[in-house]
């Protein structure tokens, strides 16, 4: 355990200045053969966190887990991951397959303390893990192209401006999301990772299956990999 979840608001934005220096973000050329895709949804005053593995590059689904846990941290823009790690580790407990890397739905270090939900859960679960949120928390960028693949970076709003992540067209016809490294990987490979598991929708494979399952959907029986 790095540190308790339970901290006043004004701590866990100090807690979260002293583990954005302990990020390291490089990639190492790891092979990876699962990505894991992670997302909450919060029905009532309960955190539901699903992890759906899925098998890289072919993106078949190989596992899904889900924990439901009692919120007690508000809602505090910037402090998200003290409202919903909590559910998100409990799902990881219950996982058979340890996954090579992480995609979450939220933010990595584009994040106004460079600390969001990927990068702050990939110190506690020391694997390389990415943001891949619908709408953008912090920085600046300019609008990408239409076309899918199509990319424009997200520069932090420090002078002089640091890169902290990619605007990234997945779909024509939709809005672009915002990838951001979270700890143990890059820009250009957090986006390469994104663009490699897109597969005619708007969101990545990994998150699009945590999404759908934190949601409580009900997945067509070919489609449904197994729940522990």
């Amino acid at each position: 355990m790095l540190h308790p979840w339970d901290l006043a608001p004004a701590d866990a934005r100090q807690l979260q200045t002293q583990l954005r220096e302990r990020l390291v973000l490089a990639w190492d050329d790891r092979p990876v053969h699962t990505i894991a895709g992670v997302d909450v949804s919060v029905p009532g005053d309960t955190a539901r966190a699903a992890v759906v593995v899925l098998r890289y590059p072919e993106l078949e689904p190989l596992e899904a887990v889900v924990a439901s846990v009692p919120l007690f941290f508000p809602y505090v823009p910037g402090l998200l991951s003290f409202r919903e790690a909590p559910a998100i580790l409990a799902a990881w407990a219950q996982l058979r397959t340890q996954p090579d890397l992480v995609m979450f739905d939220g933010q990595g270090i584009a994040h106004p303390r460079g600390l969001g939900i990927a990068a702050h859960l990939g110190l506690w679960l020391e694997r390389p893990t990415l943001g891949v949120a619908k709408s953008r928390l912090y920085g600046r960028y300019a609008e990408p192209g239409p076309e899918p693949g199509e990319t424009t970076d997200l520069l932090s709003q420090a002078s002089p401006p640091q890169l902290i992540g990619a605007v990234v067209r997945t779909k024509a016809r939709s809005k672009p999301l915002f990838v951001s490294p979270g700890h143990l990987i890059d820009v250009p490979h957090a986006v390469g990772f994104v663009l490699k598991c897109v597969r005619g929708y708007r969101l990545p494979e990994p998150t699009r299956w945590a999404h759908r399952i934190a949601g409580g959907e009900q997945l067509p029986p070919a489609e449904t990999p197994r729940l522990f």
